[in-house]
């Protein structure tokens, strides 16, 4: 399919578009969908066949999920309530969201803390691994923690009495803090009312108990002891106010919104204006108030009023307020017979010049399943081979200490010309990514920081050779982040090909990120905010037509998320024609599958497994003339109308058989780890059916490529 860039498209109406189509009653809420891809999350906590710690990493993976939850999309819906912004197609109002989210994820962390005190604590203390609470400490566990206090944490803190001259402090997103309670007078003969205690982020929030010879190496073969500093604080605050009396001490926790808002078309350099953003970003809005249950109800009210918080936005918490910190038990516990499996991946391209390999055919990925190794290698030989002229590649998260860096610098210093692409706005990499620009720069890459309005997401890698008398260009295109560390824990496609037309449009979107080019024609790939959008369209509705003409139609398609309202009425619209869609979409999706008359056609799974699945996948039956697409977008609205991406078509018929057997194929089969999304918004999880084998799409991966 050839595709143009032209300017920025407003989305029109289609007329194959009925009007029903847009009622509300058809879509189901994004933010409550992100709520319950939570609970399906936790769900691998509760499952007793998953490794023990892996179930601990599982809850703390939707605890961490929730903060992030608060952080954005909670923060997101308060924001556009308070300027009266647009509702979604779903048509909750903002006032009545805010009350479902409050009761969903109230909900949500009831389960969560039930599952640890419950389920998992428990069957750890059965292993040997206790987390233990304050009436478990023995006398010489107390007289120990009492040092500690004394000698590590005591030194660090600076508590705040409440009174005139000593005004509610600022309270930073996401930290530990007890308000106390005090009976008495001070040194200066003030009477004792409220204090507050902030944990310094210095400050381990699990703490190691040695045994009583001091060892700490599972505590002499005994085990392990672990207890939370908030109960260490909790103990021993009374230290911190000597000749007065404490009455009680209540942890909290205040999430506040952190989406950074810099408006680039005022600013002159957005690197400086981030970081003045990153300065405050702690202390913007709250959102949410965890605080110890038996709080008396006074000083809530006291606490949401300091915070500008409704009584809706407090939620009462029945242990640590900081219970994702316990993943750290994860990592000190050496019990590798709690945990997943060791693997190796496959190198396709092992001791092989990458060159070579692509100069032949196109190379593909899969991974966790197929290591990263090769994305390292052909980087590596770039920067060291003396007939690559120029590299050019696209950084949205690459991680602290990423040898792709390395080996950019190395490029650089080798006389390469060399120019990165770095998205400065990548959410909570803003500092990372801050910080690898100057790097960068100070090693003569040339660095962009992309389009102004536009996040740059897609995930590109263009090398510029010398062969003989003639250029080439060698091209890797992904779906997820150049990132060697995720590459191991996230399912995702890579493709590096010497394909000339795909290089000439990874070429042409490069001009137009750095050099401001005009509207360019591409001839294989699909880009937002040009013609991505447009082209999932074409081809959805193209399968409608075959349907409606009696020719075979089908979609398949695999995402993180959607959302897009155009894209989902052309799904309903082809449902309608006939055409049999089956999506595998992760997290929220506000699509309702099996409306009578809408959406019968259409079925919605989510896979939730040892991996996290982030590889976007589409694939059009086309009447007998498939093709496939991997993708750096969900079909959500800011990647396809609002961002930089690609999707790039796989034109090796062989591959494209490979990504639609092990990726979509082999994930429609699975029947232990997928939920199916039923049309009141709720997933019902799929078990064998009677007389059916069990079977694991990551597991059935994991034998074939790392057997």
């Amino acid at each position: 399919m050839k595709t143009r860039s032209s300017a920025a498209p407003q989305p029109t109406e289609r007329s194959q578009e009925s009007d029903h189509l847009r009622e509300s009653g058809l879509y189901l809420n994004r933010e409550l969908s992100q709520l319950d891809f939570n609970f399906r999350v936790l769900a691998q906590a509760q499952d007793q066949t998953v490794p023990l710690l892996e179930r601990l990493r599982y809850l703390c993976i939707s605890c961490t999920n929730l903060d992030e939850f608060f952080e954005i999309r909670a923060a997101t819906v308060r924001h556009a309530l308070d300027f009266g912004m647009p509702l979604a197609a779903d048509g909750i109002p903002h006032s009545a969201l805010l009350r479902r989210i409050h009761d969903r994820a109230a909900e949500l962390v009831r389960a969560q803390y039930r599952c640890f005190y419950d389920e998992l604590r428990p069957a750890l203390a059965d292993e040997g691994i206790r987390l233990l609470q304050r009436e478990q400490w023995s006398r010489h566990q107390s007289d120990w923690l009492r040092e500690f206090f004394r000698n590590e944490i005591m030194p660090v803190l600076s508590p705040l009495g409440l009174d005139p001259s000593h005004p509610f402090p600022k309270i930073l997103n996401k930290s530990l803090n007890v308000v106390v309670v005090l009976e008495g007078r001070d040194a200066f003969g003030r009477e004792g009312h409220l204090a507050i205690v902030r944990a310094p982020r210095s400050l381990p929030r699990i703490v190691r108990i040695p045994d009583e010879n001091g060892e700490t190496e599972g505590n002499g073969g005994l085990g392990y002891d672990f207890v939370f500093l908030s109960s260490i604080l909790s103990e021993f605050v009374g230290e911190l106010f000597p000749g007065m009396t404490v009455k009680g001490a209540y942890q909290f926790r205040v999430t506040r919104n952190s989406e950074l808002i810099v408006d680039e078309e005022e600013v002159e350099n957005l690197a400086s204006a981030l970081r003045d953003e990153l300065v405050g970003r702690g202390y913007l809005r709250a959102v949410r108030l965890e605080i110890a249950e038996q709080c008396p109800q006074q000083i809530v009210r006291f606490l949401l009023q300091n915070f500008d918080l409704p009584e809706n936005a407090v939620y009462p918490i029945n242990g640590p307020v900081n219970l994702n910190r316990v993943i750290q038990v994860c990592d000190l516990v050496r019990r590798p017979d709690l945990k997943f499996p060791t693997f190796q991946p496959h190198n396709p391209t092992e001791g092989e010049s990458i060159f070579e390999r692509a100069s032949v055919g196109d190379v593909l990925l899969h991974h966790p399943f197929d290591a990263f190794t090769p994305v390292l290698e052909l980087i590596r030989q770039a920067a060291e081979d003396p007939n690559v002229l120029a590299i050019k590649q696209t950084l949205y998260r690459a991680g602290k200490d990423s040898p792709i860096v390395e080996h950019l610098i190395q490029a650089a210093r080798n006389g390469k010309d060399v120019t990165v692409v770095v998205e400065l706005r990548a959410r909570f990499d803003e500092e990372a990514n801050l910080r690898l620009a100057d790097r960068l720069q100070e090693a003569g890459v040339q660095v962009v920081y992309g389009v102004v309005g536009y996040k740059t997401h897609a995930k590109m890698l263009l090398i510029v050779r010398r062969e003989g008398r003639a250029l080439r260009r060698y091209v890797h295109l992904g779906t997820g982040n150049y990132h060697a560390g995720t590459s191991r824990g996230y399912t995702d496609f890579g493709l590096i090909t010497a394909d000339p037309d795909i290089g000439n449009d990874v070429h042409n979107i490069f001009q137009q990120i750095s050099g401001l080019a005009p509207a360019i024609e591409l001839r294989r790939l699909l880009q937002s905010p040009f013609t991505l959008h447009s082209g999932v369209l074409a081809m959805i509705d193209r399968e409608a037509a075959h349907a409606a003409a009696g020719r075979p139609a089908r979609i398949i398609a695999k995402m993180n998320a959607l959302n897009e309202p155009q894209v989902i009425r052309a799904l309903y619209a082809a449902s309608q024609s006939g055409v049999g869609i089956e999506l595998i979409v992760r997290s929220a999706c506000t699509l309702r599958p099996g409306l009578s008359g809408v959406s019968e056609n259409i079925r919605v799974r989510s896979i939730i497994g040892r991996f996290l699945e982030h590889s976007r996948v589409w694939w059009f039956a086309n009447d007998g003339a498939p093709e496939l697409y991997c993708s750096s977008a969900d079909w959500l609205e800011r990647n396809l109308l609002r961002r930089v991406e690609t999707g790039f078509p796989i034109l090796d018929p062989q591959l494209a058989q490979r990504i639609k057997r092990e990726s979509l194929d082999n994930y429609l089969r699975d029947n232990l780890n997928a939920w199916e999304l039923q049309a009141d918004g709720a997933y019902t999880r799929i078990h064998p059916r009677e007389g059916e084998s069990p079977h694991s799409a990551q597991m059935t991966l994991l034998a074939e490529h790392c057997g």
